[in-house]
């Protein structure tokens, strides 16, 4: 069974930084893609950033050059690196694995995407 715990989460000023982990059993990251997501209060949940087995990664527009997706296959752990924060990022973070016999790995197509954690808050304050 495919359990992720999401942790790391909390509230930052604007321009702060924060890293979120997600720790996965059940699914060997390695040799997968992993996903994070955001959802805001009131909003539909968005992609935020992806990487592939074998390392490519893709990001949403709106967190280019600001975060980073990052994995620790040793650990089983996926980590999302957030700077340059700004309070149009709080929201619930949570990370999830691509569905078996989907190749195409971008956190843009959340359909193909599974096995979700419970998520971390992250609040931003201006």
């Amino acid at each position: 069974q495919v359990q992720l715990v999401e942790s790391g989460g909390g509230s930052v000023q604007a321009g702060g930084s924060l890293r979120i982990s997600c720790a996965v059993s059940g699914y060997t990251i390695a040799t997968h893609c992993m996903g994070w997501f955001r959802q805001a209060s009131g909003k539909e949940r968005e992609g935020v950033a992806s990487i592939d087995y074998d390392g490519p990664t893709n990001y949403a527009d709106s967190v280019k050059g600001r975060f980073t997706i990052s994995k620790d296959s040793a650990k089983n752990t996926a980590y999302l690196q957030m700077n340059s924060l700004k309070p149009e990022d709080s929201a619930m973070y949570y990370c999830a694995v691509l569905r078996a016999h989907v190749t195409y790995c971008s956190s843009s197509f959340i359909a193909t995407f599974g096995s979700w954690g419970q998520g971390t808050q992250v609040t931003v304050s201006s």
